[in-house]
């Protein structure tokens, strides 16, 4: 899942999920409530009807009773001023937080709460509404005392039993007391609020935990695999936890690594390469520095006194020098090639003519070192491949030059073998020398390996010729492999890329394409 659309999805969790949680959380305990306030007190209404006005809730609260009285005072009104009759509600609106205060005339005959306040039965309005006859009565509900109380009143004129035309008024009232009555209220109210914020705690609990996993744990993996790579520590590995955008961060910051790594190694490689490389040119300039000082001073010294010693000596510090200019010359082509600034000039070569050419070349030289050269072209006459004839003959030289030094015979062989190999002209330049050892042979491709690890400066060669020679062939967009046995001889193969006419393109558009 992409970050952006966590975000997202975080925004509206937030949102619905504690909105959700909290209807839900106030529905339950208000349907609780309502319920119990309901069974206690025996109001029918809806909760929704009985909190949207709790005026009215605490109205209910004494209703039923309100009502029996109403319909007791019907049948005998005297039951207002009967004390036992009053006792009587009066106990049972203490059940309800409500207790009874009743009055005949001006006169307090009945108060059933010993705390009420003074002013609270003092200032009890009297009925003084129209003239009610014997027998009827008038009700009145409101709030006294700053909101503290609610009070029904019920107001009847009540028939003089000792003056048959005469009559007393009666008024009862039954006072709520809106501060004890439902505790539920209250205590649905803080419940309500404990609800909120635990809600709201939850939520925030739960989309942290995901952020943190989402967001948190990527980052602490990505600092933690910084801190090693500025510690130089590059051999962990970085896995990823999230699909999203950190997950991808933390896939390329792995490849950061695996590079850093692959830069770190190859740099010791090419630091203990320049080690071996200038050990080396120190190894093979040093012997023929030698050699050509020795001789200089035998000159000097006049150990050369004939003109036989004096002629062999100038020879020997020829070939010493060529050998020293033949070694800066490879290194030199070989720093050229490593750094990919040697220049190529590819055109058409015909296969058989340009070998024909370098055998004819190489046969001579080979011959005066006692060794046979043989061609064999088993192509066709007019096969022809791009390549660069001057470096094309370089690797020939090199593979040659290769041969030559490891033969060991005194009746040496060197035969080259060109075959059609479909889109591509298969080289081989086979010797009978003492041959690679299994273990050696993936090597001789690399710069400055020697089969002979003590570099016997009697065989000489720098060390880079095949590695040149690799180069060579694939920036002519082949390869070069080796075959061997030891005792019988080893085989240098190459490829070439071959040249194919086409009849739609002209002469002058074919030399222009990319092979």
């Amino acid at each position: 899942m992409k970050f952006r659309t966590k975000i997202k999805i975080s925004f509206l969790l937030l949102i619905f999920i504690p909105i959700t949680l909290l209807l839900l959380t106030l529905f339950t305990i208000l349907k609780f409530q309502t319920r119990s306030v309901q069974n206690k007190y025996g109001i029918k209404d809806s909760g929704s009807e009985m909190f949207a006005n709790q005026t009215k809730v605490y109205s209910k609260v004494t209703e039923n009773i309100f009502n029996e009285v109403k319909e007791d005072i019907k049948d005998n009104p005297q039951k207002l001023v009967d004390l036992n009759y009053i006792r009587g509600l009066d106990e049972r609106l203490d059940k309800c937080s409500s207790f009874l205060i009743v009055k005949r005339d001006d006169t307090l005959i009945y108060d059933g709460c010993e705390n009420t306040e003074k002013s609270l039965t003092k200032n009890l309005p009297n009925y003084n509404g129209e003239y009610l006859y014997p027998g009827s009565y008038k009700g009145n509900t409101y709030i006294y005392g700053d909101y503290k109380y609610l009070i029904k009143q019920l107001t009847l004129n009540v028939a003089d039993v000792k003056d048959k035309d005469g009559y007393y008024t009666v008024t009862m009232y039954i006072v709520t007391c809106m501060d004890s009555v439902m505790p539920q209220i209250k205590k649905m109210i803080i419940e309500m609020l404990i609800a909120v914020i635990a809600v709201i705690i939850l939520a925030s609990v739960v989309l942290m935990a995901w952020i943190q996993r989402s967001i948190a744990k990527p980052l602490e993996a990505l600092t933690e695999a910084t801190k090693k790579i500025a510690a130089g520590d590059l051999d962990f590995k970085l896995e990823r936890t999230t699909n999203d955008e950190f997950g991808e961060l933390c896939d390329d910051f792995e490849e950061m690594r695996i590079r850093l790594k692959q830069s770190a190694e190859d740099r010791i490689r090419y630091d203990e390469e320049n080690k071996e490389l200038i050990s080396n040119i120190s190894h093979d300039l040093k012997t023929p520095i030698t050699s050509i000082k020795g001789y200089i001073e035998g000159i000097r010294d006049g150990v050369a006194n004939t003109p036989e010693k004096m002629d062999k000596y100038i020879k020997t510090i020829y070939n010493k020098a060529n050998d020293m200019d033949r070694l800066i010359g490879e290194l030199t082509m070989y720093s050229k090639i490593d750094n990919n600034t040697a220049t190529y000039n590819f055109q058409k070569v015909n296969v058989d003519e340009y070998f024909s050419d370098c055998v004819e070349e190489i046969s001579v030289e080979l011959e005066s070192k006692n060794i046979n050269l043989t061609y064999f072209n088993y192509a066709d006459k007019d096969t022809i491949v791009i390549a660069d004839p001057e470096q094309l003959k370089r690797v020939i030289n090199n593979i040659i030059s290769n041969s030559v030094k490891y033969i060991g015979h005194k009746k040496g062989a060197v035969n080259i073998r060109i075959s059609d190999e479909e889109q591509f002209v298969h080289v081989q330049i086979e010797d009978n020398g003492k041959g690679i050892g299994k273990k050696e042979l993936p090597y001789i491709f690399d710069r400055f390996y020697r089969t002979d690890s003590s570099r016997n400066s009697g065989q000489g060669g720098s060390g880079i010729g095949l590695s040149i020679a690799k180069k060579i062939i694939e920036m002519h967009g082949g390869r070069i492999w080796a075959s061997s046995m030891e005792n019988t001889g080893t085989i240098i193969h190459f490829e070439l890329r071959k040249y194919y006419e086409k009849e739609s393109v002209s002469v002058d558009e074919q030399e222009n394409i990319d092979y």
